[in-house]
């Protein structure tokens, strides 16, 4: 159905072409499922975006073939490839809430979306609409189907996409990291679907992810690229099982497995290496070490939202995001804290760092109580001893500031160094001590790598000499053998310091390797809390139990870790 020879894109600059991929081969049957893997910058997503047209200016194909079906993809004038774009190949973004018009109702959206392509009525075209609603497994079609994005679920939203690239039955569907933002439950939905549509309908996928045990459920053949070059392609069983390529063996062994646990993870190179000596970082950060390690006690914890105002004279019912958490994070251990999509998971965070205020229950840092509301001020010392490392360190990073001023602002805001020239040199022993070379003090946030700027982040929570440290899916947007360097790198920091950390994330394989103890949430309630080892080998509760069995793991005979 699809065929890429030779594939070459190159990019213009001042400083000549900069090849993007080069000389990149594949072919997909209909109804085949072909997964592309690889690190950031390893050219996947230009492969997709140079199949379906849509390379950024002033990119061009500098060689190669592409042909759909018997149509010469190169031949094509701009009339023709947009004529052909959305009809017979379709594609799925990551994030589909920028992929839908806030605007319009996703109605409106189908409807123009088949009116573009096919000469058709607006009733027919919104019968057909509500009919492929139904069929990716929206209930109540005919009323949702009125609804705007933002009244949807993600994993909604990310169905209703998957429906406006069905609208015209397209022969090939390029899904551009589909599910990386979606927990295990609905991750799971959203591969079901694709698996069923690719059976039933007999169309071509090509799915681009980090996510190898993505690939390893549900891809037919897969191809791995690294730095724009094919590094080994084939059937799904014989390169992830069998891989001979020592770039893939690396990225094998940087999965983490989901049953068992792991000292360390084994990265295809390490980033930084220590000699043993102590750094005037590390000095400094051991001189700030409280006399005992730090934990946190959350007692009948509830937080409450004003409702939504639907009629003049009928008051709103406030929503629970949180009803009655208890829990406790243990002095120098990592907690655990999953759950799907809407459990309270980053509120019951934003309660802890204050920037959210309980409704009810008490929170206790070290025994001492932690205020709420205006009274935990920019100075209460709380501010301090709990950092938080983000999901996403580009949008948690001032990109109009070099990086030493990101990393120097904790010093002068805590008032814990005085001098300028002080705080500049701390600021670059805090960077070599995460593995980041000197130089990166006088850039800015854009000029990184995902992993980095993740680096970057988690030295300027270190540099306010934290004791607490939240870490909200610190490696959700970052592809696996980096994921492997920043939990390293964190287990590292958390035994040396003695931190005391809670770390959220959906992926439960992720979770088993770091945490002590673990909290399982469900709709602002807890499921389950215990040893994080007792609750994955002895799931009590039906919906731990659900969460394991549809989190996508590799079989054991492949995963080399």
């Amino acid at each position: 159905m699809l065929t890429v020879e030779n594939l070459t894109v190159k990019f213009p600059s001042r400083f000549g072409d900069i090849t993007a991929i080069e000389d990149v081969s594949l072919c997909i049957q209909p109804g085949e499922i072909h997964g592309l893997v690889g690190e950031s910058g390893a050219g996947k997503s230009t492969v997709g975006a140079a199949i379906i047209g849509l390379l950024q200016t002033p990119g061009y194909i500098a060689e190669g073939d592409l042909k759909l079906g018997d149509t010469d993809l190169r031949a094509l004038d701009q009339g023709e490839a947009h004529a052909l774009r959305g009809k017979r190949i379709s594609m799925i973004f990551q994030d589909p809430q920028t992929s839908l018009n806030p605007l319009m109702t996703v109605e409106d959206q189908l409807i123009e979306t088949i009116q573009a392509h096919e000469n058709t009525g607006t009733t027919a075209a919104r019968t057909r609409a509500i009919d492929l609603l139904e069929e990716i497994g929206i209930t109540g079609a005919a009323e949702r189907i009125k609804s705007y994005p933002h009244q949807f679920s993600g994993g909604m939203r990310q169905r209703v996409v998957i429906a406006l690239a069905l609208c015209t039955n397209p022969e090939l569907i390029i899904a551009d990291e589909p599910t990386t933002a979606l927990d295990v439950a609905v991750q799971s939905q959203v591969l079901d679907l694709i698996r069923t549509l690719a059976d039933t309908r007999k169309i071509g996928f090509i799915l681009i992810t980090h996510d190898i045990g993505v690939i390893a459920q549900i891809a037919d053949s897969v191809t791995v690229m690294r730095r724009g070059r094919v590094v080994e392609t084939g059937k799904t069983a014989q390169v992830l099982g069998a891989p001979q390529e020592s770039y893939t063996i690396g990225l094998m062994d940087a999965v983490p497995p989901l049953d068992r646990k792991l000292r360390r993870f084994r990265v295809p190179e390490e980033t930084h290496d220590s000699d043993g000596s102590v750094s005037r970082a590390e000095q400094w950060l051991l001189q700030g070490q409280q006399q005992s390690e730090i934990g946190l006690t959350i007692d009948a914890l509830q937080v409450q939202f004003p409702g939504v105002r639907t009629s003049l004279f009928r008051r709103p019912e406030p929503f629970t995001a949180l009803h009655s958490v208890s829990f406790e994070v243990k002095p120098g251990s990592i907690l655990g804290l999953v759950g799907e999509s809407g459990s309270g998971k980053s509120t019951l965070a934003k309660a802890i760092t204050g920037l959210v205020p309980p409704s009810g229950g008490e929170m206790k840092l070290g025994g001492d109580p932690l205020p709420t509301g205006k009274a935990r001020g920019r100075r209460h010392p709380s501010r301090q001893l709990i950092q938080m490392v983000f999901q996403d360190p580009y949008s948690s990073l001032n990109s109009r500031h070099r990086i030493g001023d990101i990393l120097s602002e904790p010093l002068w805001l805590y008032d814990l160094v005085q001098d300028k020239d002080e705080r500049r040199a701390l600021a670059a022993d805090m960077l070599d001590l995460v593995g980041m070379a000197p130089d990166a003090i006088d850039k800015y946030p854009h000029q990184f790598s995902g992993g980095q700027r993740q680096r970057i982040a988690v030295a300027r929570a270190l540099l306010a000499r934290p004791r607490f440290l939240i870490c909200d899916e610190p490696t959700s947007a970052l592809d696996v053998s980096i994921q492997a360097e920043i939990l390293n790198l964190l287990k590292d920091l958390q035994e040396k310091f003695g931190l005391t950390i809670l770390f959220i994330s959906h992926n439960l394989a992720v979770v088993r390797q770091m945490a002590d103890d673990m909290v399982v949430l469900r709709h602002g309630r807890i499921e389950e809390f215990g040893p994080s080892e007792v609750l994955f080998e002895t799931p009590q509760a039906s919906y731990t139990q659900k969460l394991l069995e549809l989190t996508p793991v590799m079989p054991k005979e492949w995963n080399s870790a």
